[in-house]
């Protein structure tokens, strides 16, 4: 027996499912609509772009989300606090170290323990989201130079990610999600050896980002194709709330590290790069990267600190248990909050509303900085050619894990 049908094809289903903002009637004469992804290697995820373009110039750009959505709000509603960690680190999974203290330092603050954790488990928090951020601004600067037309960058910069990874893996067994920031303390601490083999590794990377940052940044084709191209002003970058690299690249020293102190972050010396218009206008592409080259010397500054202090006097004792604070039930008095702290992409908040009688979230919203940087891209690329179109999606850096949640 035949099998029946289970698909009819009509050629409304496209349009019910994914429908354009702009229908052929809305156009002008000469205008048309260009669809770029959900499946293009240039959109860094599952994207659509809808481009409205008259000849090479773009007209409006108007981004399609949710192909990537996983739920995690929902699922986060139905789980105990401890439990959510493993979903926040499927949002922006370039960077989980980072989510994942984010999320950490707002449970305890609910709970009242934010001043109890101790000394060793912060810079251990620290020194594992620095590295998780040098791992994920080496994506960024590597996928970015390859969208541009430059292919060694990229290998390079997968060469040296390759030892942050086997860090990372040695200090909990996974490779991008990691499960290692408790709420109260650490999974566990972290390996014997770990902190000589890690020195190494910055002692061997300074040089290579010196030579990085020459063939990338002042590479002449480079320039040509980012500088002038997708600038964001500050006031509109402001406006849109725009954070993070973003911001920081239109001119504006905000970093929340700095500006909110939180965690040991005041004890240690870092400075916050800003875009400066060395090779065209400030808030172009070109300052964007820069931004981010920049801050991978101050991650391995921050490092070698946490790496002096972890070496000296908190170093490890046969006494000291990072699960020590761990509490048995998580169950904050009613209360609404709101955290946020410094992600690579910008700044990741998490709004939290506990009802006092569950160890359960009644809502956990998260604010993605991703989310809100893509926003803007009908701004930034209304006016420039199509080919440059690339060029700024790839400078904002997006996660689409983070952007549809």
């Amino acid at each position: 027996m035949a099998n029946p049908i289970q698909y009819q094809f009509d050629e409304a289903h496209l349009r019910r499912s994914a429908p354009n903002k702009f229908s052929p009637e809305d156009l002008k004469v000469e205008e048309m609509i260009v669809n770029v992804g959900p499946q293009h290697p240039s959109t860094h995820g599952v994207l659509r772009l809808e481009v409205i373009t008259d000849g090479e110039i773009i007209v409006d750009v108007v981004p399609h989300l949710g192909y990537l959505h996983r739920c995690f709000e929902k699922h986060a509603e139905n789980l105990p606090y401890n439990q959510i960690i493993p979903f926040v680190d499927r949002m922006d999974y370039l960077a989980s170290m980072n989510s994942e203290h984010a999320f950490a330092m707002g449970v305890e603050q609910m709970l009242g323990i934010k001043d109890q954790v101790p000394p060793r488990v912060e810079f251990i928090r620290v020194l594992v989201a620095e590295l998780n951020r040098l791992a994920s601004h080496f994506v960024a600067i590597g996928t970015y130079a390859m969208d541009i037309g430059a292919y060694t960058p990229f290998l390079w910069l997968m060469r040296d990610r390759e030892h942050i990874m086997r860090l990372l893996e040695w200090t909990c067994g996974a490779r991008m999600l990691y499960n290692y920031i408790w709420v109260g303390g650490l999974f566990y601490d972290l390996p014997v050896g770990f902190e000589k083999r890690c020195s190494e590794f910055v002692r061997y990377l300074k040089p290579k980002l010196a030579e990085l940052e020459k063939l990338v940044m002042e590479n002449k084709i480079f320039v040509e194709r980012t500088a002038n191209v997708g600038v964001l002003p500050l006031d509109l970058a402001i406006n849109a709330g725009i954070s993070g690299p973003m911001l920081r690249g239109s001119g504006l020293k905000l970093d929340l590290r700095k500006v909110d102190a939180y965690s040991v972050y005041p004890e240690l010396e870092f400075d916050v790069p800003v875009g400066e218009g060395l090779m065209g206008t400030i808030g172009d592409c070109w300052d964007r990267t820069h931004v981010r080259v920049r801050e991978c010397y101050e991650s391995l500054k921050i490092i070698e600190q946490c790496l002096d202090r972890l070496q000296s006097d908190l170093a490890r004792t046969k006494e000291f248990d990072p699960r020590a604070l761990v509490p048995k039930k998580i169950r904050p008095k009613k209360q609404d909050l709101y955290v946020r702290a410094e992600n690579p992409r910008g700044e990741l908040g998490f709004y939290f509303r506990a009802d006092g009688k569950s160890d359960v979230p009644f809502r956990c919203k998260a604010r993605s900085s991703c989310f809100v940087n893509l926003s803007i891209i009908g701004a930034m690329a209304k006016g420039c050619m199509i080919a440059d179109l690339i060029a700024i999606l790839g400078s904002i850096d997006i996660v689409l894990g983070e952007v549809d949640r």
